[in-house]
């Protein structure tokens, strides 16, 4: 990434392909020999030059190595303390990772423009509404995509927190992972987005 990040910032510095490729590349080396990931709903995947708000269900740690193998050049939505992480943090920069103060209104505000400026020149997004410990409903990610016009894609995961679950790093359990890509969600007003995209969430996770 070090090497190619000067040719990625002058041809391609809002969507990174080049850098998602090596991401995609590192993730799938990194799962792959510990749980085995099952793909439903590849094809409601939007093309990758088409950008969308991608939100999901947030388990684990290891939800965003299992999402970067979907190969799709999205901004991750991050706490600023990882990126004082070693090498995940660095890479986290140089794939254009959004920081966020969690507590921080002004960072908040910050996060959703940034957000808003990216999608309109053509790159997509990536949020986990519920947070890691928030669990309000904020509409943050189902604003920028009614400003912006760009459609919802809500994806489910299961079976990470059972793996690695939350604040456990450092126990990796034995299990699979299923990823579903749930059709994109269109509209203007923000609240019914969320609805929408939280109960398609929901009731897959019930069904499964």
């Amino acid at each position: 990434m070090l090497v190619a990040h000067p040719f990625v910032l002058l041809f391609d510095q809002y969507q990174r392909k080049a850098h998602y490729f090596i991401a995609k590349t590192w993730a799938t080396l990194t799962v792959t020999p510990f749980f085995k990931i099952k793909y439903e709903g590849l094809e409601n995947l939007p093309p990758p030059d088409v950008p969308a708000v991608y939100v999901s269900n947030h388990q684990s740690f290891l939800d965003i190595y299992t999402l970067l193998t979907l190969g799709r050049s999205f901004k991750f939505i991050s706490k600023t303390s990882i990126f004082l992480y070693p090498i995940i943090g660095w890479a986290m920069f140089l794939l254009g990772v959004i920081p966020l103060k969690r507590m921080d209104s002004r960072s908040q505000l910050e996060c959703l423009k940034r957000c808003m400026d990216l999608t309109k020149k053509g790159s997509s997004v990536f949020f986990f509404p519920e947070g890691t410990r928030s669990k309000d409903g904020k509409l943050g990610a189902f604003s920028v995509a009614a400003k912006t016009k760009v459609p919802v894609v809500p994806i489910t995961l299961n079976g990470t927190g059972k793996i690695m679950p939350s604040g456990m790093e450092g126990i990796l359990n034995l299990g699979s992972v299923k990823v579903v890509i749930h059709k994109p969600i269109e509209g203007s007003d923000p609240e019914v987005l969320c609805n929408e995209a939280r109960n398609t969430i929901a009731d897959e996770l019930n069904r499964q």
